[in-house]
């Protein structure tokens, strides 16, 4: 995922790979966006930890999108369709 999103290769907008947010590291952050993105393993899911660290980022601006590591590898289309979609409906509003 880092190659597609890396030295704006992604539709020319900036990522970070592993930004702090506070307490938090975030897998990949757009800062222009305001866009956080993680991409999570099965022990994510129903995580009341992440429901914290969400509820913490989201706080401070942010939007969180998640996905699950293996959608990377079997629907990547879908991942990078859904990180545009919340990418261009930012800066739409």
């Amino acid at each position: 995922m880092w190659y597609l999103l890396r030295d704006r290769r992604f539709v020319s907008f900036k990522f970070v790979r592993q930004a702090p947010i506070g307490p938090y590291v975030v897998d990949f952050l757009c800062r222009q966006a305001k866009l956080a993105i993680e991409l999570d393993g099965g022990q994510h899911a129903e995580s009341a930890r992440d429901a914290v660290r969400d509820a913490y980022i989201t706080g401070q601006g942010y939007r969180v999108l998640r996905f699950w590591n293996s959608d990377v590898f079997t629907n990547r289309e879908g991942v990078l369709t859904g990180i545009l979609e919340e990418l261009t409906g930012k800066l739409s509003e």
